[in-house]
C-alpha cells in the first residue's frame, strides 16, 4: 500500500532558528533527510550534541578515494589500483576496458552510500546529478571526473558549478556542446542550460517566450556557447578526456540576448565568453528561486504551497543571492529552521529506492569486506538491483532527471507503482530472512545484530521496538503495531524471555547457539518493518 504522505498545511512558516524541544524525533528527522540511514547510536548522539553542531557536522564534504580495478577486462590498472587515471589500451578494442571500468565506477557509487559518516555528501551528490542528468560518456574516466566535480562542488558556489558543468567534457559530449561551433550550431546544452539548470521554463507568455527566455535567446546562447570540443576520449596516450577551446570553432559575433535579460548585448569575447553570458544568466532573480525551489522539494517537501512560496522560497532565495550563490548558507539556514522541525513536513517524502536501500544497510552498519574483487562485484549487483526498484545511479531516465522529483502530481509515489512496491518487499525479505547477495559464496545482507546491539536496552522487547520505531519511523508507530512486532521478536513468549535469550548472546556472542536465534528473531522484526508504509517515508 502506498504510504499517505499528504498533510496538513505547515504550522511554522518561518525560516527563524528552530528553538523548540530537541529531542530523539527532532534528531532522527534532521539525519534521516540529509544521510541514507543514521544508526540509533547517530541519533542519540544528535540529540547529545544539539541541533546547531549536528547541522555543523552534515555539512561537510569529505574527500573520498576513486574507484578501484577489479574487473580481469581492465587491461591497464592493476587489480586493487585506481585506473580514473589510466590511459586506454593500445589498439583497435577498448571496449573491453570501458566495460571494465564502467562496472567498477557502478560498483563505487554504491560504495560511497554505502557509509555511516555523519555528513550531508551523498545526498547532495544525488541531488546535483539529479539536477545535471549526464549519461552515455563512453569514457568512465570522465564520467568519474563529472560525478567528482558535483561532489567536491556540493556545498559550494552554484554559479562556479554551472560553469564549470558547462565545459567539463561529460556535460560538453552528453548535450553536445562539444559538436557545438560556427559552422553548425547546436542548442541542445543552451537550452537545458536556461530551461533545467538555472531559471526554469516559465508560464508561455507569447510565441516563443516562456517568462524567463526566449527561443532566441536559445538560438544566441549556442553561438555564446561555441568552439569547446573534448580531446582524449579513450586515449591510449593523455590520462583523461579534457576540453578545448578552439578560437576558430567559436562565433565571434555580437549575440543579441531578450528583454528578459535587459536586452543586452554579449560581445564575442572567445574563452571566456560563456562565463560572461552565465554572470549575466544571474541576474535573474529567476535563477535563486528556481534552485531553491529544487532543495527544498528534495530535502523538506514536493508541496510547493502559496504559503511555502510565499514565506519560504524568497527567504531561502534572498540567502543564496546576499552569499553570492553560495549553497552553503542555504542549507544551513534550511536545516535549522522552524519550518524544517515543522510536524507536518515529517514523513512528507517518500523514500527513493537509494533512500530505501540505503537506510537498511547504513542503519545496520553493514558492508561487504572481503576483498576489491568480490566488495565492487558485491557492489555491482547492489547497483544492478536499485535499478530494478527504479533508480539506476548516474543514469536518470532523461535530461531532466528522475520524474519522482519533478513529475506533478504524483512527485514521490512514483517510486511506488505496483511493480516497484513489490521488488522493494521482495529485497527487504531477501535482504533480512535468506543469505542476501552471494558472490562466490560471499553473503552481503542487513547485519540485524548490529542493529539490536547498538539500542538503548537491548535485552528490553519494549525498549527494543520502540527503539526501532524512533530510528526508522518519522510517524508514530500505533500500539497495535508494536505489539505485533515484539510479539515477533519474542516468537510470542513472555517478554522475560526475550531478555534471559538476549543476555546469553551478550555472554557469548561468538557462539552461534546463542547468537542465531537473536539474529532471526530480529530479522523477522526488520523484514516486517521494511514494509510498513511508515518506513517508506523520511
Amino acid at each position: 500500500m502506498t504510504p499517505d504522505v499528504i498533510v496538513d498545511e505547515p504550522v511554522s512558516l518561518s525560516m527563524n532558528p528552530y528553538t523548540g524541544p530537541w529531542t530523539k524525533s527532532e534528531a532522527a528527522h534532521l539525519l534521516r533527510r540529509c544521510m541514507f540511514g543514521p544508526t540509533f547510536p547517530q541519533i542519540e548522539g544528535a540529540v547529545t550534541n544539539g541541533m546547531n553542531a549536528t547541522v555543523a557536522s552534515l555539512l561537510t564534504i569529505p574527500v573520498v578515494n576513486p574507484p578501484l580495478a577489479f574487473d580481469p577486462d581492465e587491461a591497464v590498472a592493476p587489480i586493487g589500483t585506481t585506473w580514473v587515471t589510466s590511459p586506454y589500451n593500445s589498439g583497435p578494442n577498448t571496449q573491453p576496458t570501458e566495460d571494465a571500468r564502467y562496472k567498477s565506477l557502478a560498483a563505487w557509487t554504491m560504495q560511497t552510500m554505502n557509509s555511516t559518516n555523519l555528513d550531508i555528501s551523498a545526498k547532495m551528490n544525488l541531488f546535483w546529478q539529479n539536477h545535471f542528468a549526464v549519461e552515455g560518456v563512453f569514457d568512465s574516466r570522465a564520467t568519474y571526473n563529472y560525478l567528482n566535480l558535483l561532489r567536491t562542488h556540493a556545498l559550494g558556489n552554484f554559479k562556479q558549478l554551472i560553469k564549470d558543468v558547462t565545459i567539463d567534457p561529460a556535460m560538453l559530449l552528453f548535450l553536445n556542446g562539444a559538436s557545438n561551433n560556427v559552422f553548425s550550431p547546436n542548442e541542445n546544452f543552451s537550452r537545458e542550460l536556461l530551461e533545467l539548470y538555472t531559471l526554469g521554463k516559465g508560464v508561455q507568455i507569447g510565441p516563443g517566450d516562456y517568462s524567463t527566455y526566449t527561443e532566441a535567446d536559445v538560438a544566441a546562447g549556442a553561438k555564446i556557447l561555441t568552439g569547446y570540443i573534448v580531446d582524449g576520449l579513450r586515449s591510449d596516450t593523455l590520462p583523461s578526456p579534457v576540453s578545448i577551446f578552439l578560437s576558430s570553432y567559436h562565433d565571434n559575433s555580437t549575440k543579441q540576448l531578450s528583454n528578459h535579460f535587459g536586452n543586452i548585448s554579449v560581445p564575442g569575447s572567445g574563452a571566456t565568453e560563456y562565463s560572461n553570458y552565465i554572470d549575466i544568466i544571474f541576474q535573474q532573480p529567476t535563477c535563486a528561486t528556481y534552485i531553491c525551489k529544487k532543495i527544498y522539494r528534495y530535502f523538506v517537501n514536493y508541496d510547493l504551497t502559496p504559503n511555502v512560496l510565499n514565506n519560504i522560497i524568497p527567504i531561502m532565495a534572498q540567502t543564496l543571492t546576499v552569499n553570492n550563490f553560495e549553497i552553503f548558507p542555504v542549507m544551513d539556514q534550511l536545516l535549522k529552521s522552524e519550518h524544517f522541525y515543522d510536524i507536518a513536513v515529517r514523513g512528507a517524502i517518500i523514500k527513493s529506492p537509494m533512500e530505501t536501500v540505503f537506510s537498511w544497510f547504513n542503519s545496520s552498519t553493514s558492508s561487504p569486506n572481503v576483498s576489491v574483487p568480490i566488495d565492487y562485484q558485491t557492489y555491482l549487483n547492489l547497483y544492478w538491483y536499485t535499478g530494478a526498484l527504479g533508480q539506476t545511479y548516474a543514469s536518470p531516465p532523461n535530461v531532466g532527471g528522475w520524474p519522482a522529483y519533478y513529475q506533478a502530481p504524483a512527485f514521490y509515489k512514483l517510486w511506488l507503482n505496483s511493480t516497484f512496491l513489490k521488488a522493494r518487499f521482495d529485497f527487504a525479505t531477501w535482504l533480512t530472512q535468506y543469505n542476501g547477495i552471494d558472490v562466490g559464496g560471499n553473503f552481503f545482507k542487513v547485519k540485524a545484530l548490529n542493529v539490536v546491539n547498538g539500542l538503548s536496552i537491548p535485552n528490553d522487547a519494549v525498549s527494543v521496538i520502540d527503539d526501532l520505531a524512533d530510528m526508522y519511523c518519522p510517524k508514530s508507530l500505533g500500539v497495535a503495531d508494536k505489539l505485533i512486532l515484539k510479539a515477533i521478536l519474542t516468537n510470542g513468549l513472555p517478554d522475560f524471555e526475550w531478555t534471559i535469550q538476549y543476555n546469553d548472546y551478550a555472554a557469548d556472542p561468538n557462539n552461534i547457539v546463542f547468537s542465531d536465534p537473536v539474529r532471526i528473531r530480529v530479522e523477522l522484526v526488520l523484514s516486517r518493518i521494511y514494509k510498513m508504509a511508515e518506513f517508506q517515508t523520511i
